[in-house]
């Protein structure tokens, strides 16, 4: 490590993107903060992404801002640029390190810091970003070679010098949020300390959720199967979702959609024998809280598969995959329409270790084990 790095104690960790794409970063955060006795941590991320900064021991602070150059960016009552550059320049940090995927530019956050005055600037980059970095490592993605996004951002990192992480993804939530979580399933009939499914099928993005009618297949399938409660998650906004695929399912389950704080739903999936999610978020909680995890992974890019946990990964190939949409911009979804619940089911029983619910001697069928390049 060079001697700059060395003396950086006060280092900002940017991250603009949601939940899941900063739990990703969280074993770079975590050789961050080990490479200096001392060091802290202040993550700068969008309101979903910062809400995390309180699981995660590696983050000291965090600030939520919706960067206006991030496809997710809304109006919300966070710093505007100038206010966030005044912030940033209070806060006096010594170093900033700025987490891309490689369809990212970092340039935009690189300014941002400079302009608060932070002296050493880190990122992948594209072209030669002059002053605006300190320290860059040209990008190599995607002509080179396509990375997972944990190990993209460990590269990073190793690059002044940090290098000693554990594997897996970190997020920790609290005692009052395992107490509320066992309170919430007991009180709808769950008992907390046996087997259960929890199923969420919602994502931010349209091209990534699993189609309601095929999840609603997937229920009647594992209550005729493994008969093991069934939990189904989401936010508050995805309420009328979930209570459409309960009601189409016309099976016992249980919605505790719209009622979980982001602890709870970490602690709900850690006591979850298996979940069953879409490409977004809770799949990465899942990984961090080291959930068995059958991951209905739509092929929109190809690096964000579930990290260092028992998973199955299920998608079906299609010529047009790795658009990097939000919405498909083919109309079919057939990535994620063209798995079958029977492989979703399947993938549960494999993970239980349970037999299939269909017929006696099938094997688990594998829409996809890892993703295709």
């Amino acid at each position: 490590m060079t001697a700059t790095w060395q003396r950086a104690r006060r280092v900002l960790c940017v991250r603009l993107d949601s939940l899941g794409d900063v739990l990703m970063c969280t074993p770079a955060m975590q050789a961050l903060r080990q490479a200096v006795p001392g060091r802290s941590l202040t993550l700068l991320g969008s309101p979903s992404g910062a809400a995390a900064q309180p699981f995660i021991p590696e983050l000291d602070d965090a600030i939520a801002w919706d960067a206006p150059w991030t496809k997710a960016a809304t109006p919300q009552p966070h710093p505007t640029g100038p206010a966030l550059i005044a912030t940033l320049s209070a806060r006096a940090f010594d170093a900033a390190v700025i987490f891309t995927t490689y369809t990212q530019s970092a340039l935009p956050a690189a300014l941002l810091c400079q302009l608060a005055g932070i002296p050493l600037r880190l990122a992948h980059c594209r072209e030669n970003p002059y002053d605006l970095l300190s320290d860059w490592i040209p990008e190599p993605e995607p002509a080179t070679l396509v990375r997972h996004e944990v190990q993209r951002q460990l590269a990073l990192v190793q690059r002044v010098g940090c290098r000693k992480a554990e594997p897996g993804l970190s997020f920790q939530p609290r005692p009052a949020d395992f107490a509320a979580a066992r309170m919430r399933l007991s009180t709808a009939g769950v008992d907390p300390d046996r087997p259960w499914i929890l199923l969420h099928p919602g994502a931010s993005a349209a091209s990534r959720r699993y189609p309601p009618a095929q999840w609603a297949h997937v229920l009647r399938l594992l209550a005729h199967g493994p008969q093991l409660p069934l939990v189904l998650t989401g936010s508050a906004a995805e309420v009328e979702l979930i209570d459409t695929i309960q009601f189409a399912s016309a099976v016992p389950a249980v919605s505790l959609a719209g009622r979980l704080s982001l602890g709870e739903l970490g602690a709900a999936l850690r006591l979850a024998a298996v979940a069953v999610t879409n490409n977004t978020g809770p799949a990465h909680l899942a990984a961090a809280v080291g959930t068995p995890i059958v991951d209905l992974y739509a092929l929109t890019n190809p690096q964000h598969t579930p990290w260092h946990v028992q998973s199955r990964v299920l998608f079906h190939d299609v010529p047009c995959r790795f658009c990097y949409k939000s919405t498909c911009p083919q109309g079919h979804q057939a990535c994620l329409a063209g798995v079958a619940p029977q492989q979703v089911a399947d993938a549960v029983c494999e993970l239980l270790g349970a037999s299939s619910p269909s017929a006696p001697g099938r094997t688990a069928a594998a829409a996809g084990a890892s993703v295709p390049t």
